[in-house]
């Protein structure tokens, strides 16, 4: 069982015209779970093509995965509800993505994602995909898309390998004119690093022999994974003085271009709020929770996206912790308006 099932579940859009690679991003992801139970919800099974070695079974609109993920079908009306099934702790799934193709426009669902956001679900992104190759002549038929790439947290500019390099700079220089502050990155067959996506799960050391599961078979990173991690980067933060809240309010707000999610704990040391929060942040949309009474009062924040000026990063991430000035309790309410309700302990 995953250690993090108790948190927030991270609710990820995917959205793209026909042809874009929704359909091979989906696999991919749960192809490459890595111990992650991904639930995914489209509005056609048929339409999707989930990978048949991927599918042990169907009940009830629901397909289970042989890899422990779930993928269900769903109308726009139903959605809500079944997003609530998906994030129940009895579902134990550590991460949602929603298709976007033929349930809504992208900015309804992501609408309808941050508005049920709480204790139970995390905005997790949307993650726009767009075809290098026939990108010009879709923004033509479609000029719906240019506002869709405009509120993408995360743009995939997908089948690279089948353009020249000359057009891909003119395509993600047109796209960085669309978006300059989203994540950026240039992919072959939408290969995403899911840790680019959702937390990782801890490995379970094998202690005692076990029979091969479908997910080692199906996961296609086993034999050179490397090029998956090309193009991402990550800034970390750790330190034991603590932050300013007004000032990482600001920077979980609006983060350094390029930024696709910040996630960690941090302290502030503010009379009234002297314990750890848990902090996490996708394209301005911002999450709080506190964390237990004994956690260490110290801050792990880190930056993940892609595209970054490492160095700016670095300087940002400086400017927030706190110096010898003193911090009223009222610059708390700048962080702790983005609290989520305690969850009770069941």
């Amino acid at each position: 069982m995953s250690t993090q099932r108790n948190r927030p579940v991270p609710v990820v859009v995917v959205a793209g015209f026909l042809g874009a690679g929704k359909t091979t991003l989906l696999n991919h992801v749960l192809r490459t779970a890595s111990g992650r139970r991904i639930g995914v919800v489209v509005n056609d099974f048929g339409a999707v093509s989930i990978d048949a070695l991927l599918v042990a079974g169907a009940v009830d609109g629901a397909v289970t995965l042989g890899n422990g993920c779930i993928c269900c079908t769903v109308d726009a009306d139903s959605l809500e509800t079944v997003l609530a099934q998906l994030v129940a702790p009895s579902a134990g799934l550590d991460a949602v993505v929603i298709e976007a193709s033929g349930l809504a426009e992208p900015t309804t669902l992501v609408r309808m994602v941050t508005a049920a956001a709480g204790h139970r679900i995390a905005y997790g992104g949307l993650v726009y995909l767009v075809d290098a190759e026939h990108i010009e002549q879709t923004r033509a038929l479609h000029p719906e898309m240019d506002r869709h790439i405009a509120i993408a947290d995360l743009v995939l500019v997908n089948k690279s390998d089948r353009v020249a390099t000359e057009v891909l700079d003119d395509v993600t220089a047109s796209l960085r004119h669309l978006n300059p502050t989203a994540a950026l990155h240039v992919t072959d067959h939408a290969a995403v690093d899911a840790a680019m996506l959702f937390d990782p799960i801890a490995p379970v050391a094998d202690t005692v022999p076990r029979q091969l599961e479908l997910a080692d078979l199906l996961d296609d990173t086993t034999h050179d994974h490397r090029h998956l991690h090309d193009g991402y980067q990550s800034v970390a933060l750790t330190v034991d003085a603590p932050l300013d809240p007004r000032r990482l309010a600001a920077f979980l707000e609006r983060p350094p271009a390029g930024t696709y999610r910040v996630k960690g704990v941090t302290h502030f040391d503010v009379a009234g709020h002297r314990g750890a929060y848990s902090v996490h942040a996708v394209g301005g949309h911002v999450t709080v929770g506190d964390m237990p009474a004994d956690h260490p009062r110290s801050t792990d924040l880190i930056v993940i996206g892609s595209g970054l000026d490492v160095d700016a990063v670095r300087r940002e991430l400086a400017t927030v912790i706190r110096g010898d000035e003193a911090v009223d309790r009222q610059s708390m309410l700048a962080v702790t308006r983005y609290r989520t309700p305690r969850r009770r302990a069941s």
